[in-house]
Order: structure tokens, then sequence, then C-alpha cells
């Protein structure tokens, strides 16, 4: 049943996109996301940022071409896409979200 607290703690009204993270999200998958790798030059994305863009992608189904212009250019969220997907990323956030709730319902 939803109730006044409920209503508050899934609000999305106060997010740019229903999709963005909210700071509590971020905090649990944030730490997830690998570090860049060594060698080259220093990465200069906000990994938020481009996990935002990966979510507006995966939850409207849009074509890369009509990605929002206040996201990351739609190359490098795609890059990042195809490497996490690689890497097994997005595997885990899955993962590491799915025992949160499991847990919190007991």
């Amino acid at each position: 049943m939803w109730t006044s607290e409920n209503r508050s703690k899934y609000d999305r009204s106060k997010l740019r996109y229903p999709s963005d993270l909210s700071d509590e999200e971020w905090s649990i998958v944030g730490s997830l996301i690998p570090d860049a790798k060594g060698g080259g030059n220093k990465r200069t994305i906000d990994v938020r940022a481009m996990l935002d863009g990966v979510m507006y992608i995966l939850s409207t189904g849009c074509q890369w071409a009509a990605l929002p212009k206040d996201l990351p250019p739609r190359s490098t969220v795609n890059d990042y896409l195809r490497r996490w997907d690689e890497d097994r990323t997005l595997d885990r956030i899955h993962h590491a979200l799915y025992v949160l709730c499991r847990e919190q319902a007991g």
C-alpha cells in the first residue's frame, strides 16, 4: 500500500530524468564501478553521469541519436555500456541490487 512515507521514498520528481540514480542509489552502486585503468590519461568523465546515460537508454529504449544533450556524448555512453557489459560490471550491479532487495524483503 502506498503511504506518504513510501511515496517520498520512491519520488523521482526531483531528479533530472526518472532513470537518473538518486544519491542513495549511487551510494550502493558507485563502488561497483571499476576504477580507471592505469597507464594512459586520467579519467575525465563523470562516471555517475555515464551510468545515468546508460540507465536512460536502457529504461527508455530510445535511439542512441535521441540521447538528450545534457547527458554525456552518445558515443562515450555507448563505449561504457559495452565495456561494463564485457567486464560484467552490469552483472555485479544487478546482483548487488538483487541481494539488497532480498535482504530487505526478509
